[in-house]
């Protein structure tokens, strides 16, 4: 007897869960419900696949082994199922994407009604998160990643660039004066990030080169958080115009020493996982989002790499 499709999303939601009352919530099932199809795979198989404890639930060897294969069932049949969609010109499903907090808040937020009302099949989850994630692991179907992509083996496409200018609230500016020169913002309380470390170095021209390394007075490590705190006149910051092109048009944040700016620009890129065709859920939202957001740039098609 074949092992059941049911079965099998069963133990994943288990192990991605890290319990039975996750996985049940998650399938819309019963725990017992989801413990009875564990019992069933494992009893076919003839292995253990995890084993359970008050406190937590582990994967044995086996189970690690059989998840990655039933991760590429599950796939290929969710693809088989997409192909039935496609033939019917309707992109439709679960649409799971990922990016950092700033990009959501202010690039896909703004956009999610049009983007549903054209595609009302398609039930979008957004994830915000600061680091880099794995798509396979966390079942991602679409990322938005800022700046250089490092190598890997997924897919893709830039979106756009966003420019990065450095700039503070007229309150910060006013209580603190406007640094003159590069060398002035040594006197001042600069906004930066915990990591990565080269977000702050700014993209400003100075005596000794290009490129100014800053000792943040305060550091963060969400660059939404980085924004607030520069709204909130506690400092000077270095950030892209996709979060901020709002503030700096309304005036709550006003651009310092544009002069020495370097023209930098943070590119953005979807990227994602593929096999073989490009499922049409995702094929939608990321052509949708290279037309509609302001910074998109001619298409671009890369075989890109990150680190998963």
């Amino acid at each position: 007897m074949m092992t059941r499709t049911e079965d099998l999303l069963a133990y994943l939601a288990v192990v991605d869960g890290g319990s039975l009352t996750a996985a049940a919530e998650q399938l819309g099932q019963t725990v017992s419900g989801v413990s009875r199809a564990l019992a069933r795979l494992e009893r076919r198989l003839g292995s253990t696949l995890l084993v359970r404890t008050t406190r937590r639930i582990d994967q044995t060897e086996e189970g690690r082994l059989f998840a990655e294969h039933a991760r590429r069932i599950v796939a290929a049949i969710a693809e088989a199922e997409e192909c039935m969609t496609i033939r019917h010109q309707r992109p439709a499903g679960r649409l799971r994407v990922d990016a950092a907090t700033p990009f959501v808040l202010h690039v896909l937020v703004p956009r999610i009604g049009e983007f549903r009302a054209r595609y009302p099949d398609v039930e979008l989850e957004l994830y915000s998160n600061e680091r880099i994630t794995d798509l396979i692991e966390q079942r991602i179907d679409v990322a938005l990643r800022i700046g250089t992509l490092p190598d890997s083996t997924l897919h893709a496409r830039l979106l756009g660039r966003s420019m990065l200018r450095v700039m503070a609230a007229p309150a910060y500016l006013a209580a603190h004066g406007v640094p003159a020169d590069v060398a002035a913002l040594s006197a001042h309380r600069l906004l930066g990030f915990t990591a990565p470390a080269h977000l702050n170095t700014w993209p400003l021209r100075h005596g000794d080169g290009e490129g100014c390394a800053i000792r943040p007075a305060l550091s963060a490590s969400s660059g939404e958080t980085v924004r607030q705190l520069a709204l909130a006149g506690e400092g000077i910051a270095c950030l892209s115009d996709f979060m901020t092109a709002d503030d700096l048009r309304s005036g709550r944040l006003v651009e310092v020493l544009a002069g020495a700016r370097i023209a930098s620009f943070q590119p953005v890129h979807a990227v994602y996982y593929r096999n073989t065709g490009l499922a049409a859920r995702i094929a939608c939202f990321i052509d949708f989002l290279a037309q509609s957001w302001p910074a998109a740039v001619p298409y671009t098609d890369l075989k890109g790499h990150l680190p998963q």
